[in-house]
Parts: structure tokens; C-alpha cells; sequence
């Protein structure tokens, strides 16, 4: 078979011009010699130290201490009173009207101080917003019922009504301490 240069010609001729143009596009010109320049002034230029490798600290083995105590995961006993009866069970007011420091929780409310006025003690609460209520004692604080028992200078002491996780609700002593 007999290939003529006019079938393939013009084909041939573009192939050669396509690889004379590739050829030129990866020679590189100025740009490449830029790059090769820095990359000798980058290897020429002294080498780092390496920082020694940290101490291994040896492990020192735990014991677990706890394992006879109540889990974290189960619903706590519920104390009987000395004469054998259970304690009584005790549950919120939810229709009495709720005061101004019950929408906040205990953790961001802080006793800044005290007054007296005549046989009754009051102290000064800062709430988040920075605003002072003054509480006397029977008045509610907190977000879980917390009732006011005492007021001394130094400390408020209340009784919340929390949940006990069985649908019942159990008291626990809470104090709000004087801020410095």
C-alpha cells in the first residue's frame, strides 16, 4: 500500500507545527530560570535544628477506689427517717406566682451584701443582668424552687425541690456565699 504525501500532508504538518509548539511552551524561558534560582539560594542557605525528642514519662498504673460506691447511673437511695418511716414526700407549689430572681439559676445569682431594718434581715442579690433585689426570708430564688431558710452576712442558705428522677421531687440545701 502506497501512502501519498497529499492524504497526509496537511495532517503531518499540523502534528509537527502542534509539536514544535508544545515543545517551545515546555522550555519554560526567564520564568523557569527564576525558579530554579531560588530553589539554589533556598538549598544553599544552612539547614535548621532539629529539637530532641521529649522525655517519655513512664506510666503509672490507677486503681479504681470507687467501685463500691453508688453509680453515677443509678437513682439515688432515698434516706429513711431514724424512726423507719420514709421520708415524706415533698412537691413544688407550681401555682403559687413565681418571683423575679426564679428565672434565674442559683449558679449566676451572688450575695452582695445585707440590711436590717428593725427585727428584719434582708439581703442584696445581684442577678446576671446586674440588677439588686433584695430577698428576705420565705421568698424564692433560683430556677428549681429554692426557698429562702436564713440570712446571715456572710451567706444565704434555701431549700430547692428538685427532681428525684422516679416523678417525685427531693429537697436539697443550697447557699448563695457573700462575693468578695
Amino acid at each position: 500500500m502506497v501512502i501519498s504525501n497529499r492524504a497526509y500532508g496537511t495532517t503531518g504538518r499540523s502534528l509537527a507545527a502542534f509539536l514544535v509548539l508544545l515543545l517551545t511552551a515546555c522550555n519554560g524561558g526567564s520564568e523557569t530560570a527564576q525558579l530554579r534560582q531560588q530553589l539554589s539560594s533556598i538549598a544553599e542557605q544552612p539547614g535548621g535544628e532539629i529539637e530532641p525528642l521529649p522525655e517519655f514519662e513512664s506510666y503509672e498504673a490507677f486503681t479504681y477506689s470507687a467501685a463500691s460506691l453508688r453509680s453515677p447511673f443509678e437513682l439515688p437511695r432515698i434516706a429513711s427517717q431514724d424512726d423507719g418511716e420514709p421520708p415524706a414526700m415533698v412537691q413544688p407549689d407550681l401555682e403559687r406566682e413565681r418571683e423575679p430572681l426564679e428565672a434565674f439559676s442559683i449558679n449566676s445569682l451572688e450575695m452582695v451584701g445585707m440590711l436590717r431594718r428593725e427585727d428584719r434581715t434582708m439581703a442584696l442579690v445581684r442577678d446576671e443582668t446586674g440588677q439588686v433585689h433584695r430577698v428576705t426570708r420565705g421568698n424564692y430564688m433560683g430556677r428549681n424552687h429554692g426557698q429562702v431558710n436564713s440570712i446571715t452576712a456572710e451567706r444565704i442558705e434555701l431549700t430547692e425541690i428538685v427532681p428525684a428522677g422516679d416523678g417525685g421531687w427531693i429537697e436539697r440545701p443550697r447557699t448563695v456565699e457573700l462575693s468578695q
